[in-house]
């Protein structure tokens, strides 16, 4: 429901108008995209306020953080059982028998991707861009979901302490347990956090979804440098990238709902946090002084005017 003191905020500059943006078919790739939107539109009809908008993103959230907490739970339990030893054995034999020098070297430089230190240097880079961009939701939000994924990934591996693969000689040094696997987990979490508010402040669509497909393969192959270099089992991957998707997409579905929340209670504010800071700030006025025979000529023009 709207209200008639309710202040829009501006479209960003160089954006088409929403109603343009609407209109434009989607295509057969956008089939999921255009059927959960129409859900949530419809949802949002019924639920009669602004609100319930809020509480849909937040119910979405929980939804997909329990179905990747779920799907987690389901390889962890297969793990814990023994379910998944038999083909973790059989494809780090496939992968120990393909060794060779130069791949290795090539696992090392991808896997680098995903230590602490780098997943740390990106985020701190990336998010000082969007606090001086005047981003700060994004910032926040960034900062907030890594640090909540270093914690879970300490707490998970301490809990099953699963060790790590003896098939053949790693390729790499590690310090913890097996599962599941933090660079998994962290390349999941971050780069899928970048590349969703990166594609968020882009306009053009293409662009959009090349910064999603980079990502993905960026997390797919650090997660098959960690089993090629013999320190994970597959199932550690899978459980890592799971759970990564899973806190990743409860935390985007967090900050749309205190996006909207923001934008209701201070439209303004949050309209001024998405436009782009001026390039410099505007000179003073300069100080216009005046001397005696200027004061003496007006006086006297004012005079002629007032005789004729």
């Amino acid at each position: 429901m709207s209200h008639p003191d309710q202040t829009i905020p501006p479209p960003l500059p160089g954006t088409p108008p929403r109603d343009d943006r609407r209109s434009r078919p989607r295509g057969y790739v956008h089939f999921f995209w255009d059927l959960l939107f129409a859900a949530l539109r419809l949802i949002g009809r019924h639920a009669r306020g602004f609100y319930a908008t809020v509480g849909i993103f937040l119910v979405l959230g929980g939804v997909i953080a329990l179905l990747g907490a779920w799907a987690f739970a389901a390889v962890a339990g297969a793990v814990r059982e023994g379910a998944t030893q038999r083909f973790d054995d059989y494809v780090m034999r496939a992968v120990a028998a393909r060794q060779i020098p130069a791949l290795e070297r090539a696992a090392l430089e991808i896997t680098f991707l995903g230590t602490g230190l780098v997943v740390v240097t990106i985020v701190a880079i990336a998010g000082l861009f969007l606090y001086l961009s005047r981003h700060r939701y994004s910032a926040a939000l960034l900062l907030f979901a890594t640090v909540g994924a270093l914690l879970l990934n300490n707490l998970l591996k301490a809990s099953f302490d699963r060790p790590r693969p003896q098939v053949f000689q790693w390729g790499t040094h590690v310090l913890s347990s097996s599962f599941p696997s933090g660079h998994a987990m962290s390349a999941t979490v971050v780069y899928s956090m970048v590349a969703f508010l990166a594609a968020r402040l882009e306009a053009k669509r293409w662009i959009r979804w090349l910064v999603i497909l980079v990502a993905m393969m960026l997390i797919a192959l650090i997660g098959a440098s960690r089993v090629y270099l013999g320190v994970h089992f597959p199932s550690d991957i899978l459980a890592g990238v799971l759970i990564g998707f899973a806190w990743a997409g409860f935390c985007l579905a967090m900050f749309e709902a205190v996006t909207l929340l923001g934008r209701r209670a201070a439209p303004v504010e949050m309209a001024k946090q998405e436009l782009p800071p001026p390039a410099h700030d505007p000179p003073p006025p300069e100080e216009v002084k005046l001397t005696e025979r200027d004061v003496d000529e007006a006086v006297e023009g004012a005079k002629r005017e007032k005789d004729g």
